[in-house]
């Protein structure tokens, strides 16, 4: 029987259903990272349950490299959150802003406001999203991320990391990109 698990992710806690991809159980308090309508996040198992209707996948626990890594994009995002409250100071904008939430892939900024924008804030946020997404080179990391670098991504014969792609991304480590001696 196929383990399905509701998964709490986001911001705001919003609570969704997710099959494992890897077939492996999963207790409560578990921490993994998954695949959801908004991308990839670092969710929080809360209880199994008996149906299979699920919403989307979680890909792995997390590693202690996936714990790093999202260490290093929370300092990217309280950068994005004062960067952003600074040009809405300076432009004049007394918008709200409550959160910038940022989710695992890297290339995902969600600007939480208090109340209704208008054109002038959609225009620093796009900015700034658009800024965050080229500082952290995302697309590229988010792909290895979710997809791995190649054939025995996360092994020792697949360039010498043995945790997974995030190891790799992060150590510049994998057969894909290590230099041959």
């Amino acid at each position: 029987m196929t383990h399905h698990y509701l998964v709490r992710s986001g911001a705001w806690g919003e609570i969704s259903q997710h099959r494992p991809v890897d077939g492996n159980a999963y207790r409560r308090g578990d921490r993994v990272i998954c695949e959801t309508a908004r991308g990839l996040e670092i969710g929080e198992v809360v209880t199994e349950v008996d149906s299979d209707a699920s919403a989307g996948l979680i890909l792995r626990r997390m590693t202690d490299q996936d714990e790093l890594l999202q260490k290093r994009l929370e300092r990217y995002k309280r950068k994005a959150v004062q960067e952003c409250r600074d040009r809405l100071t300076a432009a004049g904008i007394d918008a709200v802003l409550l959160e910038v939430e940022q989710l695992f892939d890297g290339r995902t900024l969600f600007f939480h406001f208090l109340g209704e924008t208008n054109a002038d804030v959609e225009a620093i946020t796009n900015e700034l999203a658009d800024a965050y997404e080229q500082h952290v080179r995302s697309r590229h990391f988010a792909k290895l991320l979710r997809e791995g670098c190649g054939p025995d991504c996360g092994t020792k014969e697949g360039g010498g990391c043995s945790g997974g792609c995030a190891v790799c991304v992060v150590a510049s480590a994998c057969s894909s990109t290590a230099k041959k001696s």
